[in-house]
């Protein structure tokens, strides 16, 4: 992330390359703070490419404009991965409020550029989507209406194109949830997340079928449990991957705390967004 130091080194970088080749992956999906500047993660995305992975790149809009990153674009395009942008309002004073001053005019820099390339464009095959978060301790609005609103300011005031918007509730966990205590309002959130719980989420919640990697390699059953260090609960202890093609995941538990009511309340929320079409 992209308040702490640790970089996937060049050991781990290649024990997730064979993991994917000996392995039935269908999905590489790429985030971090910025993935994109690990020294590696071109070699990953060609290797996963290789192997006929489809490869999500959870890229900052940013990190387009960063310096020694002039051909990524270009790069992410020929590698024909799929984009998932964070750009959390439409509007430039909700985006620079939450993100710092001039980040809303730089992501519409890097849609413009992703635009050029084809990405977002009908019938490019370039995907491109957009990510909104409520900016606090709210859940999202319905992803529909909400898609709708971003496609026609996007396209009337900057011409702007893009595939899919995904809402996401706020986790309480990470710099989210140390606001919330700091303000006092975690309890009532954790609370009003669980109210919201609907089982119907239950069978596409995303930890049904993703393993998060960190940077050492260890395990876990989503990126949340990561964030708050709750390991893999098929591991005995703290799962590696070195030790993933010994485990039997199928049927397995999964590691689940009071954040995971983020996931299933309301209309849901997953690293692919609202999981129902309700509200």
């Amino acid at each position: 992330g992209p308040n702490r130091p640790e970089v996937m080194n060049r050991t781990t970088l290649e024990l997730v390359m064979a993991t994917l080749e000996r392995l039935p992956f269908q999905t590489l999906d790429l985030t971090g703070g910025a993935p994109e500047l690990n020294p590696g993660f071109r070699d990953l995305v060609r290797q996963a490419r290789r192997l006929g992975l489809r490869v999500l790149d959870r890229c900052n809009l940013t990190v387009l404009a960063e310096p020694g990153q002039e051909d990524l674009a270009d790069f992410l395009a020929a590698q024909d991965c799929a984009l998932i942008a964070s750009l959390p309002c439409y509007l430039e004073i909700h985006v620079d409020a939450q993100r710092g001053h001039g980040v809303f005019a730089a992501s519409l820099a890097g849609l413009r550029r992703l635009n050029a390339l084809g990405y977002g464009v009908p019938g490019s095959g370039l995907v491109l989507d957009l990510v909104y978060n409520p900016q606090g301790p709210d859940l999202p609005p319905p992803q529909a209406i909400l898609e709708e609103d971003y496609r026609r300011v996007l396209l009337a005031e900057h011409g702007l194109h893009f595939n899919r918007l995904l809402t996401l509730a706020n986790l309480p966990v990470g710099r989210f949830g140390s606001l919330l205590l700091s303000k006092g309002q975690l309890q009532d959130y954790v609370a009003r997340l669980r109210g919201a719980h609907r089982a119907e989420n239950l069978p596409t919640v995303m930890c049904r079928e993703l393993i998060s990697v960190d940077w050492q390699g260890y395990l876990y059953d989503c990126d949340f449990n990561q964030m708050l260090g709750l390991p893999l609960a098929a591991g005995a202890g703290h799962a590696h991957l070195r030790d993933l093609a010994a485990l039997i995941l199928e049927g397995a538990p999964i590691a689940v705390a009071g954040h995971c009511y983020g996931c299933t309340a309301g209309q849901g929320s997953s690293c692919g967004g609202a999981l129902t079409g309700m509200t």
